[in-house]
C-alpha cells in the first residue's frame, strides 16, 4: 500500500479490503464495437440497438448502441458505445466512444482509420505510433479494422470506408491521465490488448511504466527518475529542476519493470525518489513493493536503527512495530532522521545494483511524509 495515499488502516492479519471484481471493456473494444455498428448501419440503412463485436482476445461480446443514425445520401453512419470499465477506477469510464463511418466511392477494399475530437495526437517518439497520428494503439487499431472489414465486406467489394473515432469530453478525461507527459496531446488514448478491463489491473500500470521509460529514451534523455507516487515525484522534481518532465516516471510498486526498462535503454543516470516504507522494500530486493506482496522487514529496520545509535529498547520496539513509519517517527525524536534514512538508502543502492546490474549511476533521494527533503545519496558514496 502506497504511503502517498491515505486509505483506511489495514492491520496485520486483516483480510484483503473488499473491492469489486466486475470486469469492463477497454476504449479499444468500445471503439471497435461502435465502428462495427456504424458499418452495419451503412449496409442496413439503420443502426441497430445492439452489436456483437469480436474482441482482441477472440471472445464475442454484445454491446448496447446509442445515438445511432444513417445519412444515406452522404454515405455516412454514426454510432456510440458508452464505455463501462466495470469496477475499475478508470478515468475513461462512461466515455462516449463514437464512430463515424463514411463510404469512400470506388476505393475497393480500403479502410482508413482516423482520430477525431477527444482522441489524443501523438507528438513524441517512443510509443510505437506515428508522430502526428492518432493515439490508437496497434492492437485496438487492428481490432477496429478487422471488425469493420468483417461487417462491411459487401461494401468493400467496390468501395472503401473511412472510420473516425472520437470521444466527446476526451480532452478533459485526458487531464486525469499521464498522456501529456508521454507526448499525447488533446485527448485520451485508444487502448487495450485483450479488450477487457480487469479491476485494479497491475498489468496496465506496469505497461505504462515501461512505456514512459521508452518515451524518455526516445527523447534523448540521459536520466530517468523513478518515484513511488505523486508526492515523491513532486519532491524529486524540486530536487532536479534541470531535468525535463519526460525524465520523471511514477513506477509505483513496479521496481523490476522500471529498472529492467532503464537498463535495457542504457540510461547513464537513474534516480529513485522514495519515502521510508518503499525505500525499505527496495532494501529487501522486492521486485514489487505492494503491501500485499510482502511485509516490511522489521529486522532490517531495527538493524538500521541500531547502526545509527538508537537505544536498545527502541531498537526492539522497532523490531516489533508494524510499519516503517513508526521507526522514522521515533528516530526523528532523537535527531537521527538523516542518519537513519542514509543507512536505508545505502542498503537500497546495494540491493538495486545487485538485482539490476548495469552501467548506470544510481542516486537515491529521500523525503518525509510531507514531501520534504531528508537526504540524497550517490552510489559512489556506498559502493
Amino acid at each position: 500500500m502506497s504511503e502517498e495515499s491515505k486509505p483506511a488502516k489495514v492491520r496485520k492479519g486483516d483480510g484483503r479490503r473488499e473491492r469489486g471484481n466486475r470486469t469492463g471493456f477497454t476504449t479499444g473494444a468500445c471503439s471497435a464495437a461502435a465502428a462495427k455498428a456504424a458499418t452495419l448501419g451503412l449496409l442496413n440503412s439503420e443502426v441497430a440497438e445492439t452489436v456483437v463485436c469480436r474482441l482482441p482476445n477472440g471472445s464475442e461480446v454484445t454491446f448496447a448502441v446509442t445515438d445511432g443514425c444513417v445519412e444515406e445520401v452522404a454515405g455516412l453512419a454514426h454510432a456510440v458505445i458508452i464505455k463501462d470499465a466495470g469496477d475499475d477506477p478508470d478515468a475513461t469510464h462512461g466515455a462516449h466512444m463514437t464512430a463515424d463511418v463514411r463510404i469512400l466511392p470506388h476505393r475497393a477494399g480500403e479502410i482508413i482509420l482516423k482520430g477525431g475530437f477527444g482522441v489524443g495526437v501523438v507528438t513524441k517518439d517512443g510509443l510505437g505510433l506515428e508522430v502526428g497520428g492518432p493515439a490508437i494503439n496497434p492492437v485496438p487499431r487492428r481490432n477496429i479494422i478487422d471488425n469493420v472489414r468483417a461487417a462491411g465486406s459487401e461494401l468493400l467489394d467496390h468501395d472503401g470506408l473511412e472510420v473516425t473515432i472520437s470521444v466527446p469530453l476526451g480532452d478533459e478525461m485526458a487531464k486525469k491521465t499521464l498522456n501529456a507527459r508521454l507526448g499525447i496531446i488533446g485527448g485520451i488514448s485508444i487502448l487495450g490488448t485483450t479488450g477487457i478491463v480487469r479491476p485494479y489491473s497491475t498489468a496496465a500500470f506496469r505497461a505504462s511504466v515501461v512505456q514512459a521509460v521508452d518515451v524518455a529514451a526516445k527523447q534523448g534523455q540521459t536520466s530517468v527518475v523513478f518515484t513511488t507516487g505523486g508526492r515523491t515525484e513532486k519532491f524529486a522534481m524540486r530536487q532536479l529542476p534541470e531535468l525535463d518532465e519526460s525524465c520523471f516516471v511514477q513506477m509505483g510498486d513496479f521496481v523490476k519493470a522500471a529498472f529492467t526498462s532503464a537498463v535495457k535503454r542504457d540510461f547513464p543516470k537513474v534516480y529513485v525518489g522514495a519515502m521510508v516504507g518503499k525505500l525499505t522494500k527496495m532494501c529487501q530486493g522486492l521486485s514489487v513493493t505492494h503491501a500485499w506482496k510482502a511485509e516490511i522487514d522489521r529486522d532490517l529496520l531495527a538493524e538500521s536503527a541500531q547502526e545509527v545509535g538508537a537505544p536498545a529498547d527502541l531498537v526492539e520496539e522497532i523490531r516489533a512495530a508494524e510499519t516503517a513509519r513508526f521507526a522514522a517517527e521515533r528516530l526523528a525524536g532523537l535527531g537521527l532522521t538523516v542518519a537513519f534514512h542514509r543507512a536505508l538508502a545505502s542498503k537500497a543502492i546495494r540491493s538495486l545494483k545487485t538485482c539490476y546490474p548495469g552501467h548506470y549511476h544510481l542516486t537515491i533521494l529521500v523525503c518525509d511524509f510531507e514531501g520534504q527533503f531528508i537526504c540524497r545519496l550517490e552510489e559512489n558514496e556506498v559502493l
